[in-house]
Parts: structure tokens; sequence; C-alpha cells
């Protein structure tokens, strides 16, 4: 794939990324949520730390977490730049490219997310640009997420051994677009992996 078709697939997903983004945090108030179908929700949450909420112990542990994103992203940059000037298989650069555009737009939320947009409170809609400044200073922002898509929430048939008879919902986590860029390039990876990385 070339490097226009590349940056196409990084311009594309990071737009969808960040209107969606933009519009949930404009727009809905922290854990407000609308029911889709009985399986997927939209509702708003901030994620601080890493993937799943985890977050890293001590006053500087977003800042280092940021900085890491940042380094891992130029690897990732340079993997894409690489993999074209090679003329990699379409699906590798295809990949990689929705990686990066993922990686990259959940970066943009945690350096500029937190001086561009008020605090997101339960009662309380989170405003652009406010007067009074942002709720937090350069890569301190909160990652804004927003789709959840619950397969199965219900009580497992007693017949399944240990768990038999409990409640038992699969998929809670809530992500956004730039995490579902990220996973559906590492599953396509797998998947192709033949293709991606041919033997010689």
């Amino acid at each position: 794939m070339s490097l226009k078709k590349s940056i196409l697939v990084i311009i594309l997903v990071l737009l969808i990324d960040q209107i969606t983004k933009v519009y949930i945090k404009t727009h809905f108030t922290l854990h407000e949520e609308i029911r889709v179908l009985s399986w997927f929700r939209i509702i708003f949450v901030e994620n601080k730390g890493m993937a799943w909420g985890v977050e890293l112990p001590g006053n500087y542990g977003k800042l280092i977490l940021t900085l890491f994103r940042i380094i891992a992203i130029t690897g990732i940059g340079y993997w894409l730049y690489d993999s074209v000037r090679k003329n990699s298989p379409a699906i590798l650069t295809f990949c990689i490219a929705l990686i990066f555009s993922g990686a990259f737009g959940n970066i943009i939320d945690s350096i500029f997310y937190g001086m561009l947009f008020s605090e997101s409170t339960p009662i309380e809609v989170a405003s652009f640009l406010p007067e009074g400044g942002g709720y937090e200073t350069v890569f301190y922002g909160k990652v804004v997420d927003m789709i959840q898509l619950t397969f199965y929430n219900d009580i497992l048939p007693e017949w399944i051994p240990i768990w038999g008879g409990q409640p038992f919902s699969f998929f809670d986590p809530v992500f956004n677009v730039a995490d579902s860029a990220i996973s559906v390039g590492v599953f396509l990876l797998i998947v192709f992996n033949k293709k991606a990385f041919p033997k010689k």
C-alpha cells in the first residue's frame, strides 16, 4: 500500500475518532448513556490511565504513560515508513496504519484534552476552550471512551461446571474508535500473518 493511501487511512480514523470523542465530551455528562441495542450502549467514561482503566502509581504515572505512548508511536511510525519504503504487502501496511492512527488518537486526548475542555461531571457537560482554562495541564488529559458491547449479561446455565447459576457478563470494557483501530489492526496481523510476513 502506498504512503498516500496509508496517510488517508490514518486521517480517516483520526477524524472519526476525534469527532466522536469531541461530540461525546461536549454533549454527554459523565456516565450518561444511551442504549442502542440490548447489547450495545453508548456510555461516556474517561480513562485516566492505560487500557482497562489501569492507573500507574504516583503523581508522575500519567506523565510517564503519555511519554511512553509518544515513544511507542514514534517507533510505529518508523515501522510504517519502512514498510512503505520496502514495498511490503498491503495488508501489513494497512494494519500498521490502523495501529498508528489508533495510538495517535489516544495520545491527542492525553496531551491536549486537559487544556481544551472543562471537567466532565455526572451533572455538568464539559465545554470546549472554557474561559477559566481546562481541567488539567498538558500531558495530563483523560482519554474519552464511549462504546460498550456487552454480548452476554445473564445467569449462566446450571450445567456449566463451577460457574453454573452465577451471574456473568461478557465484554464489559468501554472503548473508543482509536482502541477499535488498534484491535482490528492487531487482529488482522494475526489472521493474515503469512500474507503480512511472507517467507522469502
